[in-house]
């Protein structure tokens, strides 16, 4: 797991809160109780009490009845998942993009915490800090070698509490201390800017509750830079996913109006349905439309401009059901890698009847209800969105691609319901040659390493994108093919 947590943290663009990967709706609704096994329920109360009787030392009854819930969840799929008080606060956390910390985007660089990007009006922003600064202390505790999971979790805390970073910077030969003071953080998962004249990029690193008034801001920012827009690159890689509602109303903002966006099918009535593009499938929770204003502002130019999309494996959930839309209502070319493949839908309820999720004050369960479908009828669970133009991630190949974990490696994965699927026997042999290539480039410096950060200069495969959207040659993959889907073993 710790070289896995090493891996994700160099080929991501940044960390600020843990990856989601999940589709979340977020409701109160629940299903009929079910007939009790009592058979069953009695041996689980013999063993219950066998354990709090025999057991070596004695056991917290709450925690055992706790670990049994997680457990019998936990069997289901891999993200049907049991939260506790602590794992539903960073759950709210991922989901909402709030949280209490000092308001940075980092990675890591020569053992050190590297700072990609200070969060707008963050105090870690008006405290100076820059891109590119590396973080060598929290308080007292030198930051080498220690994870980025660890890093954040020594930064954050409770509001208006400090910590004192001791940072470096490189392009000034020294390093400073500097006190910040906690306070909630909004996250932008929106980036974008004009990469050249008539060429937009926009980033959207995660779907969550701000994700839609972000885009539409940043959207309309790049048209009043450029009102004659010739082109837009959505770049969704590494988008792990999050909020439905998010994810409908960015495929609604370049559609047209009320062509299906995605469908879902499951056990219970409200597991079935079908989202459009259109207001009221997304603006569920009232409150003004961002992407009304956006409309008025670019003459609906968004619904016709140009559009390439980029995905790759770390493309999953809500992201995949984006590009799924864009490419069967053939709005956009999608172009890179194929996508994670979890085609599953999980509903978040809290335990506590009367409260719903935005409030929940004990535990939930975030449980897998439906299976969810492209516009033409597409499950991709454990198989993932096809690109229609495969592109390396560097001009040197597809690198560590390969080392990325898909829905279809994940332990009791969900099959797509559509039929057998094939085992790629081909990807354990290329995932342990791309893990050769990873230690390699590890023991070189930072400035040497290959997969610059996305938007940069440097950045392949959207340097194909921008080719694709003028019609230029487009450097096609010479070894990347569709993935099969990977049968499960009985």
């Amino acid at each position: 797991m710790g070289y896995k947590l090493k891996v994700a943290g160099w080929i991501s663009v940044g960390v600020v809160a843990g990856a989601l990967t999940t589709v979340s709706l977020q409701t109160v609704a629940r299903g009929a109780l079910a007939p009790l096994p009592l058979e069953e329920l009695q041996q689980l109360a013999a063993v219950f009490g066998m354990v709090k009787t025999n057991y070596v030392e004695p056991v917290d009854e709450k925690k055992l009845i706790t670990d049994a819930i997680a457990g019998m969840v936990a069997g289901l799929d891999p993200h049907s998942v049991y939260l506790d008080k602590k794992a539903l606060k960073d759950f709210n956390e991922g989901t909402t993009g709030k949280f209490v910390g000092v308001g940075i985007e980092i990675s890591q660089e020569d053992g050190l915490i590297k700072v990609v990007s200070p969060i707008e009006d963050s105090p870690a922003d008006r405290a100076g800090l820059k891109p590119n600064d590396l973080i060598v202390k929290i308080d007292d505790t030198p930051v080498k070698g220690m994870s980025l999971n660890e890093g954040v979790k020594r930064m954050r805390g409770e509001p208006n509490t400090k910590v004192v970073l001791s940072v470096f910077r490189k392009d000034e030969s020294r390093t400073f201390s500097v006190t910040i003071t906690r306070e909630e953080i909004k996250t932008q998962s929106v980036k974008a800017k004009m990469i050249e004249p008539g060429y937009a990029w926009v980033r959207i690193s995660q779907f969550q509750e701000r994700t839609v008034a972000d885009f539409a801001r940043k959207v309309e920012e790049l048209y009043k830079q450029e009102p004659q827009l010739k082109g837009l690159v959505l770049d969704l890689r590494n988008d792990p996913g999050g909020y439905l509602d998010a994810a409908v109303a960015i495929s609604a903002a370049f559609l047209p109006e009320n062509v299906t966006v995605v469908s879902a099918n499951g056990q219970l009535p409200d597991s079935k349905f079908t989202y459009k593009a259109s207001p009221r499938y997304y603006q569920r929770r009232g409150g003004p439309d961002p992407l009304k204003r956006l409309e008025e502002i670019t003459r609906g130019a968004l619904k016709t401009v140009p559009l390439v999309v980029l995905v790759n494996e770390g493309s999953a959930s809500a992201s995949e059901i984006v590009a799924g839309a864009l490419q069967d209502h053939q709005r956009a070319k999608l172009l890179a890698n194929q996508t994670f493949g979890k085609g599953s839908v999980q509903t978040a309820v809290c335990l506590d009847s009367a409260f719903r999720m935005d409030d929940c004050p004990t535990a939930a369960l975030k449980l897998t209800t439906s299976r969810y479908y492209t516009p033409s009828g597409k499950s991709i669970q454990a198989k993932g969105i096809v690109p229609d133009v495969m592109v390396d991630e560097s001009a040197d190949g597809n690198l560590f691609a390969a080392l990325r974990t898909r829905e279809a490696d994940l332990e009791k994965h969900l099959s797509n319901g559509q039929g057998d699927e094939v085992k790629d026997a081909a990807r354990e042999k290329a995932r342990e040659e791309a893990r050769i290539k990873f230690e390699e480039e590890m023991k070189k410096p930072a400035s040497e390493r290959r997969l610059p950060e996305y938007g940069s200069a440097k950045d392949f495969p959207l340097t194909q994108a921008l080719n694709q959207l003028k019609g230029q040659p487009v450097v096609v993959s010479k070894t990347l093919v569709e993935r099969p889907e990977e049968k499960k073993e009985n």
